[in-house]
């Protein structure tokens, strides 16, 4: 690797808060970062270096890993649940270098497993499951719409069951993505029943970028779905022609 993809990186040394083993994982310097554009869903690209490659520490040892805004942030009892079914099967290997496309789906899947036999928030699987649709999408992936799904399922179980006021994913934020990931997947009148919600919201007044891109994706998912209606219109009238 020449100097100057080096000078990208920077090292970070960690505790595991299970283990209590230090390790170093790779970060990207801020100043190496350069968002060449974003989807409607958030997903970024980037010109160099991905950011969040990186954003899913791992344990070397106990093979603990989780998303950096929460690696510290865990109870004893989820703790015991990491030991019982991570540890316990975990064969010693570091992540602590720098991570390729294929290597970032690893830890992300890893971080999934941690958050879910912890029994973890919603909002955090929701993010994971986000991410592992973006990483899927950079390949053209078929994979990408099964975790968009994943993350639909736990945005809304996160939505009804969890506070998300204090979340970088607040309420507005979730409401505008469950109804643009179920336009997404093809979902066309469940993208507008939630777009409507986030639009009725009235904290998305404080968050005019996303006042804007709901009302944008609203009226993209109503043409999608009145194209749809249309098409299974004349599908029937083709299917009742041909019975006579």
């Amino acid at each position: 690797m020449n100097k100057q993809l080096l000078d990208h990186f920077y090292d970070r040394e960690i505790e595991c808060p299970i283990c209590k083993m230090k390790f170093t994982t790779k970060k990207v310097r801020t100043s190496a970062i350069r968002v060449i554009k974003r989807d409607e869903d958030f997903c970024p690209y980037y010109k160099s270096e991905n950011p969040l490659f990186y954003n899913v520490f791992v344990c070397p040892n106990c093979g603990y890993a989780a998303l950096e805004s929460t690696f510290s942030k865990i109870n004893e009892l989820e703790k015991e649940k990491i030991v019982k079914f991570i540890t316990s099967r975990w064969k010693q290997r570091s992540y602590g270098k720098e991570r390729n496309l294929e290597e970032a789906i690893q830890v992300y899947k890893l971080a999934l497993i941690c958050y879910q036999v912890s029994k973890s928030k919603y909002i955090n699987i929701g993010k994971v499951c986000l991410r592992l649709a973006w990483f899927y999408r950079y390949m053209n992936d078929e994979r990408e719409k099964e975790f968009l799904k994943f993350t639909i399922d736990a945005f809304q179980n996160a939505y009804t069951k969890e506070r998300l006021d204090k979340e970088e994913y607040n309420e507005v934020v979730i409401l505008y993505l469950l109804g643009e990931l179920n336009r997404r997947v093809g979902n066309y009148k469940e993208a507008i029943k939630w777009f409507d919600k986030a639009l009725s919201n009235p904290d998305i007044k404080k968050k005019r970028h996303i006042e804007i891109r709901a009302r944008e994706q609203w009226r993209l998912a109503r043409e999608e779905y009145n194209n749809k209606k249309n098409l299974q219109i004349e599908r029937s009238n083709e299917n009742d022609f041909s019975k006579h």
